[in-house]
């Protein structure tokens, strides 16, 4: 593909040195200073200052690439919590009483019916168990049916509990799902001998035989007739629930929210997710890049990833080698944050500016290879989406594309963001043109060429931490407007129009296939309002 705007029309520059800085951020918010993480300004000056010190410094003289060593495991480990999963069957026989109502309404009357049944269900199980793509962890099934055996099943170890509502056996489901557990109930139609609460899951259960729901446990959302690929969507909306809550981020400049109203998006944020945070200063993170830079050793090894890297048959190298060989040294000290505060969790603050006359590159592309690698990822520190970001990045196993909107227009519009995933569908790497970041012109960043008909999901997150829309989408083309380097045109599925007056926030979350039912059941589960534009 040829590059569409000439080195005039980049206003090219030599990426290795410091070159101008833009007084823009990425989204175009003017920045003539910067704001130190406690909550000082500093300005371009002394950010200039330090350039002067580690961005001149140059990279250490490395030994030849013929004696690199030899890869090793990757140094930080994606961390995936598998979902625990108590199947319960609520099921129980009543013996025959002459000349009474003694049957109750369903299938299993006799003990044998229900030892089939149980082998039934724990077939069911196994299959269910086969096709998670999550860590999925499916404990023995117990018959409970009498709230005496309700109590201590309750009170085990597990993260949700299906129960299989073969009877309404009151108050034996009350004692089973406690508010405090994630609670499921499957209910047989045609997959099986007919369960009782295919009748009465709304109006006994849920409704207590009233106009108003008055459940705690459950709602209409956690109920499921039949369909294992239902169950199965739900189990996975929980799993990426459970790892995106307590999640702990290192935070380079500290944890921040993009626009006027994000400035409580950390606060919000760890109310809400319970996220944990670790601020690096800027002052640290320049004397470790500084002793990076200094230590052969590890430029040497640096060097021979990044030329691995820019050899791969769909990489397309137009900016200085050496801006890259710098990008994967930041890499490495990103790692090494990680690997000391024991997460796989890191977001960048002042990302344009900050980084990039410490670190004489930008984030850009370092923030690619950590979300190529299964880790998150995210420039500009913005709590308000990245929440999204972490939860979908669960939800799909794959990694998240952190973007700029633009306005909805007959049926379409475009994202765009200076760094993104390349490995979109979590296994293939997409190709990937290394260009410079470009508001600054500088450093190493990634226009990741993304499949042209692919399906999308898409998350936008207001600001207050109260409600999220999302939307489906198709990816029209990847095209090279003088904005962001990553760029998608996406048709919208659905009422466009609807789209424009309901969006919040400012900063997107997309992902490669469809999860927005996966999406809106976990972001309710979270206390939060749910909209899709459909």
């Amino acid at each position: 593909m040829a590059d569409r705007f000439s080195q005039e029309e980049r206003g090219f520059q030599d990426p290795n040195g410091l070159g101008p800085v833009s007084e823009l951020g990425c989204c175009g918010c003017t920045a003539p200073t910067e704001t130190r993480p406690d909550g000082g300004l500093v300005s371009r000056r002394e950010f200039l200052g330090v350039a002067g010190i580690i961005g001149t410094a140059g990279l250490a003289a490395a030994a030849p690439l013929e004696t690199a060593p030899a890869e090793k495991p990757p140094r930080v480990q994606p961390i995936k919590r598998p979902l625990r999963i108590k199947p319960v069957f609520n099921c129980h026989v009543y013996p025959r009483k002459p000349q009474t109502s003694w049957r109750v309404t369903g299938a299993i009357q006799d003990e044998e019916e229900i030892r089939q049944e149980e082998a039934h269900i724990r077939n069911d199980l196994a299959e269910l168990g086969k096709k998670a793509e999550f860590p999925l962890e499916i404990l023995p099934l117990v018959r409970v049916e009498t709230v005496e055996q309700a109590g201590p099943v309750a009170q085990g170890d597990f993260d949700v509990m299906l129960i299989y509502a073969a009877r309404r056996n009151a108050p034996v489901l009350e004692a089973l799902a406690r508010p405090e557990k994630w609670n499921l109930m499957f209910v047989r139609h045609r997959s099986g001998p007919l369960y009782y609460m295919y009748i009465g899951a709304h109006v006994h259960y849920l409704r207590k035989r009233r106009d108003f729901f008055a459940e705690p446990a459950m709602n209409i959302h956690d109920v499921v007739v039949d369909d294992y690929e239902e169950v199965l969507r739900r189990l996975r909306a929980l799993y990426g629930l459970k790892n995106t809550l307590g999640k702990k981020f290192v935070c380079v400049g500290g944890p921040a929210g993009w626009g006027a109203d994000g400035k409580q998006a950390p606060e919000i944020a760890a109310k809400n997710w319970k996220f944990e945070y670790v601020t690096v200063s800027y002052d640290d993170l320049g004397r470790r890049i500084e002793a990076a830079m200094k230590d052969p050793r590890r430029v040497q090894t640096c060097q021979h990833l990044a030329q691995q890297y820019i050899r791969q048959p769909d990489v397309r190298l137009e900016i200085p080698e050496e801006a890259v060989h710098r990008a994967f040294v930041l890499n490495e000290v990103f790692l090494d944050l990680l690997e000391e505060a024991k997460t796989d969790a890191i977001a960048i603050n002042l990302c344009m500016t900050t980084i990039m006359p410490i670190s004489g590159t930008t984030a850009c592309l370092p923030l690619t290879l950590l979300n190529d690698a299964g880790l998150l990822a995210f420039c500009e520190s913005d709590f308000v989406a990245i929440p999204a970001g972490v939860l979908m990045r669960y939800i799909g196993d794959r990694p998240a594309f952190l973007c700029n909107p633009s306005w909805p227009h007959q049926g379409m519009l475009t994202v765009s963001h200076c760094t993104a995933p390349r490995r979109m569908d979590g296994k293939h790497l997409e190709p990937v043109r290394l260009l410079t970041h470009y508001e600054s012109d500088f450093g190493a960043a990634t226009k990741v060429e993304m499949r042209k008909g692919q399906p999308v999901t898409v998350i936008d997150a207001d600001f207050q931490g109260r409600r999220w829309l999302g939307f489906q989408a198709r990816i029209l083309d990847s095209p090279f407007y003088p904005i962001c380097r990553s760029q998608l045109d996406l048709a919208i599925h659905g009422n466009w129009q609807h789209l424009i007056e309901e969006i919040r926030g400012f900063h997107w979350i997309l992902i490669y296939g469809e999860y927005l039912q996966e999406a809106g059941y976990a972001v309710r589960k979270a206390g939060l309002d749910w909209l899709e534009i459909g």
